[in-house]
């Protein structure tokens, strides 16, 4: 399959993006800098992309998904919802990003 540019960018931006996200982040920020060099090197693309879904899912769902339930006030849960969609919606890209470097 070729690899046509307009992915390509797409991938290098957002490899760009969960390159600084994983400087600033505690949580396992290691699997998210080689993630992001894997995108830009195009080396092992899908173990990549799908690690980094699962891990994205996961940390949502444990950290995201509990402070929707647990949030003091419904301000705090409408925020809590927004960040799980928002990191339901990187890890999708990410998947997306290995199942097309099969």
């Amino acid at each position: 399959m070729s690899y046509t540019t307009n992915p390509r960018i797409a991938t290098i931006i957002f490899a760009i993006v969960i390159f600084f996200f994983g400087l600033n982040h505690l949580i396992v920020p290691d699997v998210v800098l080689k993630a992001a060099i894997a995108f830009v090197l195009h080396k092992k693309v899908q173990l990549a992309g799908y690690l980094l879904a699962a891990m994205i899912v996961i940390i949502a769902l444990t950290v995201h998904l509990n402070d929707v339930f647990n949030a003091s006030s419904q301000d705090q849960q409408k925020i809590s919802v927004i960040f799980l969609a928002k990191d339901i919606a990187i890890a999708a890209f990410a998947y997306y990003i290995g199942s097309k470097n099969e």
